[in-house]
């Protein structure tokens, strides 16, 4: 006889004692020995086991059948436990992974043919868990009426961080001395800082982003933005390494986010599990024939032709956003000759808004219709305040405060944060270089920011001052003296209420102050300006009021 027919035998044998031991005949007993006949067959490790759904001791355990296998706690919804390829355990043991902070919610399945669908229903939301046979994937996708109680609609995958090692470093809060502004921002020995708010991407350069280990990666894909809040430039949560390894996605919150919460379907979104290698991003689309409250297909949507953009900037990049009350949307416009194209949009009426970088530069209405096109000729920019020809100019009209001095770190560290420059109080002498005038002015840390200019015989006239702000804390704005002249205060900018500056986002309300300066008020020769931060609020040093610069010139 063959050895290969002695394997056989030995195979049988070993598959019939096993179900014999299991009370023979069970789907469970059978799907053992499959996999020990397997293990033996092939002198290996067993294959994955099968694609389904089973029902058990208060759980349901998925099976993807390609090597992912998950339980949902059918008391509440929350996920309990992930393994793949037969690897240790990453979920976090201490907490579930869910929406919000937990549902409570009522958990209910089904398969049809190669997908497996969870929903789990409260009273105000739905949130979807999909699982296609042979894709190590978990599509999601959540229908909201309400905001969740804890004021935040959020995914949270709560993560073996001893298993997944390879984090984000300015969201991993391990080995921390303590907080050092409320409970959620911390301090490091070397007087670095760390924080769940720092290193997240703007909401138009999310797509796929994840942490790893040994032979395991674990991938977020954000999906659709449409109902999420905040516009293109918006940044929210994505990590947070602690005691846990923590991967977000976040729909809507209260961090210094510029607009109302969006109610109704939320994604589709998906988290993703590989060796550890980063995948393409799926195609997602085949969720809408799974009946998921809120799902509007593609023959439901419009799109907007935009064709050109006249009075560009060739030095900066353009995007074309969309918002009203049910979605926001937006797109690139062409560097060249400024055309776009948004598809799949809601039907409705939209606020447009043309940013050069991120300051919003034209404005104006557009109507989207299912199934319609939406055509728009060359629209010309004319809010941009660079056209205007100004005697001096710091910073640059933009949007953002990342040309000035320590701008490009508001999203990465904390402003007290040893590897930042002194804030000051600075003098600023007009040549000198732009990332030496303060990306941010507080009124009990920095203030007043001076600047120094000169005037010819012939400058001494009338002027106009302009100040451009992209944030504010505490009701903080600008006001300024010039030699002995001083102006008048002018009131607070509308600002989300809650921190900003020090909670990785210099962005708000992009708002624009101007001051008509006399002739009076200059001289021949140099003068001096000085910018004060005028509030009827208070604070001390980092969270004392303040707002960040996109700009400043005189006219």
């Amino acid at each position: 006889m063959s050895v290969f027919n002695w394997r056989t035998i030995l195979v049988s044998l070993a598959v019939t004692m096993l179900t014999s031991a299991c009370g023979g005949g069970s789907q469970d007993s059978a799907n053992a020995g499959n996999s020990l006949a397997g293990k033996i067959s092939a002198g290996g490790s067993p294959p994955p086991a099968a694609f389904g759904v089973t029902d058990s001791g208060g759980f349901l355990t998925v099976t993807s059948g390609a090597g992912l296998v998950f339980k949902v706690d059918e008391n509440g919804g929350n996920i309990t436990s992930i393994k793949y390829n037969d690897g240790p355990e990453l979920q976090s043991q201490t907490k579930g992974s869910h929406i919000a902070s937990g549902l409570g919610a009522t958990v209910s399945y089904s398969v049809s043919g190669s997908v497996a669908k969870i929903t789990l229903t409260t009273s105000t939301l739905i949130h979807y868990l999909l699982v296609r046979a042979n894709e190590n994937n978990i599509y999601m996708g959540t229908y909201v009426t309400a905001e969740p109680s804890v004021g935040e609609l959020r995914w949270i995958t709560r993560l073996n961080s001893t298993v997944l090692t390879n984090v984000p470093t300015e969201s991993r809060i391990a080995d921390n001395t303590g907080a050092i502004e409320s409970t959620d921002i911390f301090g490091l020995a070397n007087g670095e800082t760390r924080s769940k708010y720092y290193g997240n991407q703007r909401a138009i350069d999310l797509s796929i982003r994840g942490v790893t280990g040994s032979n395991i990666g674990i991938f977020m894909v954000y999906g659709n933005r449409e109902s999420s809040s905040g516009g293109p430039f918006y940044r929210d949560i994505q990590n947070q390494t602690g005691g846990d390894t923590e991967v977000y996605n976040y729909m809507n919150s209260g961090h210094n986010q510029t607009e109302a919460d969006r109610m109704g379907f939320h994604g589709p979104y998906a988290v993703m599990f590989t060796t550890g290698a980063t995948p393409a991003i799926p195609d997602m689309s085949w969720m809408g024939s799974y009946n998921l409250s809120g799902w509007i297909d593609a023959s439901g949507r419009g799109k907007v032709v935009g064709n050109g953009l006249a009075g560009m900037d060739g030095n900066y990049a353009y995007t074309v956003g969309f918002a009203n009350a049910t979605a926001q949307y937006w797109t690139a416009a062409s560097t060249t000759n400024g055309n776009f194209v948004r598809s799949g949009m809601k039907p409705g009426t939209y606020t447009m808004s043309v940013y050069k970088g991120e300051l919003a530069v034209y404005t104006e209405t557009v109507a989207v219709s299912a199934g319609g096109t939406t055509t728009l000729n060359t629209r010309t920019i004319q809010g941009d305040p660079s056209a205007d020809t100004a005697v001096w100019r710091i910073g640059d009209w933009d949007g953002t405060p990342r040309e000035l001095k320590n701008g490009q770190t508001f999203n990465v560290r904390h402003p007290s944060d040893v590897r930042n420059a002194s804030w000051g109080p600075v003098t600023y002498n007009i040549g000198a270089a732009t990332n030496s005038f303060p990306a941010a002015q507080w009124k009990d840390l920095n203030s007043p920011t001076t600047v120094t200019f000169n005037l010819s015989a012939a400058q001494v006239a009338n002027h106009t001052v302009r100040i451009g702000i992209t944030g504010a804390y505490a009701g903080g704005r600008p006001n300024i003296k010039i030699n002995a002249w001083t102006a008048t205060a002018q009131g607070a900018s509308t600002q989300p209420n809650s921190r900003s500056l020090t909670t990785g986002s210099y962005r708000g309300n992009n708002t624009m102050y101007s001051f008509s300066v006399p002739a009076s008020a200059f001289v021949t020769g140099t003068n001096t300006m000085t910018i004060s931060v005028v509030s009827g609020s208070s604070g001390t040093t980092y969270l004392s009021p303040a707002f960040a610069f996109d700009a400043l010139d005189m006219l």
